[in-house]
């Protein structure tokens, strides 16, 4: 079985993974986590109903109570893990990934994540190695309709100034429908807002180009201050600006500390992914905050972020995490806040486009990827070659590699869920980054023999 991953298990459900490897899942996930008292929730996927009853059959066969949260979203069952006391909880989705594709995200007490390091590794041992045994006493599975808590609970990060701004969203047929109309209101102008597991529009990944055409022509048409976009599991947003133009997710991370260091006067960590424009760091600092550099993934900086205590945090991704959602990422509260934060900026006459101008004072290349075999090997060459050119001021290798010199840096790292080498550079010019960056490619290519 070739679903799990660095941070769940996922595949294309009946060829990585099927009902009786859940089954199983649903058995052995009770001891792995020492409970009898699992919460679930799913998404709108066509196998997931499929996926929820044969992990719930394993779980009461095993003597545990399956708390069914129903269609939500990802970031509400981390909510509730946390909200209402649960050991263990599960989210059945396959977040951004096309239609065939399902998985389960499961987290521990506090909503922590478990990844392959953390707890999916052993359950993954399990399931090969050991045999389902009968348990005695059975449990049950029990309703536990939680939405008008969460609604209520996501309504405090909105602003009343959002009234201020012309907004287009775009919920890529995902489980943001779910809540938007009620957080944002009939004002905006919604597109692809009904519940659709086949994803009938696009395919519910923001970060792919080709899912952001229908946003960015709807904000042209409705002539819009800024354009909203979800993933499938709403764990992730993404905007564009009153130009159509996609936003990098990394400068969120700064607009963010115009409400926690500057509004609210907080002070402490923001943390970042290590692929994150040096710009962020810039405007954090100028603002007060301190920032902390990590690894990519949930896995590994909800668990990050709650060590350090850290304000908030982000990823070139578009995922956002709050002290105030246990350490989580929430795509919900962060569209609120940004909106908010956005709202205000407009009533001072300073467009979105002109705030992220005023931040991104570097040139960057965006995400670059590479497939091929020698990942190892091509980062191994990208470093000696760049390092025998010039001293770097800084070098970080905890993912993949970051390596900064005084007028450009890059990052370049192994993907942990998909076949690709992931290179990012980012210069004070866009004629240096031009320049490093061919050389970057030429190197990376020689590696492909």
């Amino acid at each position: 079985m070739g679903a799990f991953k660095a941070y769940d298990i996922r595949g294309v459900y009946g060829r990585d993974f099927d009902k009786d490897d859940v089954y199983k899942i649903g058995y052995f996930l009770p001891e792995l986590l020492d409970t009898k008292k699992i919460l679930v929730g799913r998404d709108v996927r066509e196998s997931s109903p499929e996926i929820f009853a044969w992990f719930c059959k394993g779980a009461e066969d095993a003597g545990a109570d399956i708390h069914d949260l129903g269609i939500c979203t990802t970031p509400m069952v981390y909510w509730a893990t946390a909200q209402y006391g649960f050991k263990a909880s599960v989210m059945i989705t396959a977040s951004h990934n096309p239609k065939e594709y399902n998985g389960l995200k499961i987290s521990r007490e506090n909503a922590l994540p478990v990844g392959f390091d953390t707890g999916l590794g052993e359950l993954e041992r399990w399931l090969k190695e050991r045999v389902v045994l009968p348990r005695g006493e059975k449990g049950k599975t029990v309703a536990f309709d939680k939405k008008s808590d969460y609604m209520a609970f996501q309504k405090q990060w909105v602003n009343p100034d959002i009234d201020y701004l012309k907004i287009a969203v775009d919920c890529s047929n995902g489980m943001a429908s779910l809540f938007v109309h009620d957080l944002l209101g009939n004002k905006p102008a919604y597109i692809f807002d009904t519940l659709d597991g086949t994803f009938p529009n696009h395919e519910a990944n923001p970060l792919d180009p080709e899912n952001i055409k229908d946003i960015c022509r709807l904000v042209r048409e409705t002539k819009v201050d800024i354009g909203v976009i979800f993933d499938g599991d709403a764990d992730r947003v993404m905007f564009v600006d009153e130009n159509a133009r996609f936003i990098s997710p990394d400068l969120m991370i700064a607009v963010l500390g115009d409400y926690f260091l500057k509004e609210k006067g907080l002070r402490g960590k923001v943390l970042q992914d290590i692929r994150t424009s040096k710009s962020v760091r810039t405007y954090v600092e100028s603002l007060g905050g301190t920032m902390e550099m990590w690894r990519v993934g949930r896995a590994y900086a909800a668990l990050k972020l709650r060590e350090i205590d850290g304000v908030y945090g982000g990823e070139l991704a578009g995922h956002y995490y709050f002290r105030d959602f246990n350490y989580s990422d929430s795509g919900l509260m962060a569209c609120s806040l940004l909106l908010g934060i956005f709202a205000g900026f407009k009533r001072r006459g300073v467009k979105v486009s002109e705030v992220i101008s005023s931040i991104a004072t570097y040139a960057n290349s965006g995400e670059v990827n590479f497939k091929l075999d020698n990942k190892q090997q091509a980062m191994e060459a990208l470093r000696e070659h760049f390092v025998a050119e010039e001293e770097p001021q800084a070098f970080y290798d905890f993912d993949g590699y970051r390596i900064e010199f005084k007028e450009w840096w890059f990052n370049v790292r192994p993907s942990n869920t998909e076949p690709y080498l992931r290179l990012i550079m980012e210069a004070s010019s866009s004629a240096l980054l031009e320049e490093k960056l061919a050389v970057a490619k030429e190197i990376i290519e020689k590696c492909r023999v």
